[in-house]
């Protein structure tokens, strides 16, 4: 009897399931339902597991993993040394864990620095500052401030690897969580990502989702194994590298863009391979080629109106566009549950989109300096492959779709590296994610996954 496993996406709005087969990695179903944020989660998790059950009466589904979104997802405050230096380096590696980043703040923490941070309301504490070795008074500095207020959620210590031990005592002692990890920025010009991105993956896994009330029922913790995006960059990242084995492979598709448009944020993810000439002038803090960034202004609900703003400043629009789409941005944020009931509502929501889709592209790959926090840019012209993602996309026509994405490639205006010749597909059952949890454990399936859901499907495209 065929055996899959459940790779589940608790979202904002709403609550994918995929079943994926064990041996082949082929997609064997999909399912969703509305996230039940407002009884239990888990409510919206039996709905989709009932659908899949009787979409395949023959099949063991013998495993769940997931990844959360809901209730706000993962809000990450960072605590550095030098704006441009280490809090940039913590801004960068937050982003790529899947958080969406609710404060930056470098230098000595104040009384009204940490008013700030906790009237930003973060899940987690990212604390890094010097390097190994480097000066370590702010960094110690900072842990006492943190310990002396009594910040209510876990710090994950990820600063000057000499001064660790006496930072994580530090706030230990003032009753604090503490997550130690190896310095985002061990020396300047190279930036470590993955041990900060391991543990702030854990503190959500143990302590955010618990602590958001989002379900009664203990099996929640137990599935969950991710933030969203951070599962998502992981399938990227997969989809870019393939896969090795000891007697198999499977190809990947090189460099790639996801550009993901939900109700609430629109999220860019890219995996290209470093430029060697950008690499032989390595920055203060390197840059991160595989990364995400999350645009919290642009959804195509609850921030519809944040679109038109944007895409003003952005001179996306016109005047006289942005008096006839506000009043259209503000029913979507009065209404985040609104779908299209014909025509003329569709065509809103897909030129909704596509402003988003151009904005949050821009932000992403041109190089910018946003509140003192620097991005220099990232060089797409490489990527072979452009996604997208979201309900905008699933349920658009193909007129729709390209028109949505065109802007990847002829954005001229934008100040940005676009891709020169990608091919173009969409995520449709948002396997992407179910890659990314299915990873650590089975790679080989994840990548087969990817394979015949998104690469062999883009060719018989």
């Amino acid at each position: 009897m065929t055996s899959a496993v459940v790779c589940v996406d608790f979202g904002s709005t709403f609550t994918k399931a995929a079943a994926v087969d064990l041996d082949s990695g082929q997609l064997l179903a999909g399912a969703s339902y509305r996230t039940t944020i407002d009884t239990d989660v888990m409510d919206g998790f039996d709905a989709v597991l009932s659908q899949l059950h009787e979409l395949l009466p023959d099949v063991v589904l013998s495993e769940v993993r997931a990844c959360s979104s809901a209730g706000g997802g993962l809000r990450l405050a960072v605590v550095g040394y030098e704006r441009a230096v280490t809090a940039e380096a913590g801004y960068r590696v937050g982003l790529s864990a899947g958080s969406r980043v609710v404060h930056v703040s470098s230098g000595a923490l104040t009384g009204d620095a940490v008013a700030a941070l906790v009237k930003g309301r973060p899940d987690v504490v990212l604390l890094v500052g010097g390097t190994d070795g480097g000066n370590a008074e702010v960094l110690v500095g900072n842990a006492r401030a943190l310990a002396k207020a009594g910040v209510a959620v876990p710090v994950v210590v990820a600063g000057n690897g000499d001064a660790s031990d006496q930072v994580v005592r530090i706030l230990r002692r003032g009753g604090i969580q503490v997550h130690a990890a190896a310095n985002v920025l061990p020396r300047i010009g190279v930036l470590d990502p993955r041990p900060a991105r391991d543990a702030i993956r854990d503190v959500f896994i143990k302590h955010v989702i618990g602590g958001k009330h989002l379900s009664q029922r203990a099996d929640l913790s137990t599935f969950v194994k991710a933030a969203t995006p951070d599962a998502v960059l992981a399938g990227v990242e997969l989809l870019a590298d393939g896969w090795v084995g000891d007697d198999e492979r499977v190809h990947g598709c090189g460099d790639v863009v996801l550009i993901d448009v939900g109700g609430a944020t629109t999220d860019v993810y890219s995996v290209v391979t470093p430029d060697e000439e950008a690499a032989a002038h390595r920055e203060v803090v390197e840059t991160l080629w595989r990364s995400r960034t999350v645009e919290g202004d642009l959804g195509v609900r609850w921030n519809a109106v944040g679109i038109v703003e944007a895409a003003l400043k952005e001179r996306l629009i016109d005047d006289d566009e942005a008096r006839r789409l506000t009043p259209l941005a503000e029913r979507r944020v009065g209404d985040p549950g609104l779908l299209p009931d014909g025509d003329d509502e569709a065509a809103v929501d897909v030129r909704l989109a596509t402003l988003a889709v151009t904005t949050a592209l821009r932000r992403h790959a041109r190089p910018s300096d946003d509140g003192g926090v620097r991005q220099p840019g990232k060089d797409l012209r490489r990527a072979r492959l452009v996604i997208g993602s979201g309900g905008v996309f699933r349920h658009g026509s193909p007129d729709a779709v390209r028109t949505m994405l065109t802007p990847a490639v002829t954005d001229l205006a934008g100040g940005w590296r676009l891709p020169e010749r990608p091919a173009t597909t969409i995520d449709d059952h948002y396997v992407l994610a179910a890659a990314g949890l299915l990873a650590p454990d089975h790679p080989r399936v994840a990548a087969r996954l990817l394979q015949t859901a998104l690469l062999r499907d883009l060719a018989a495209r």
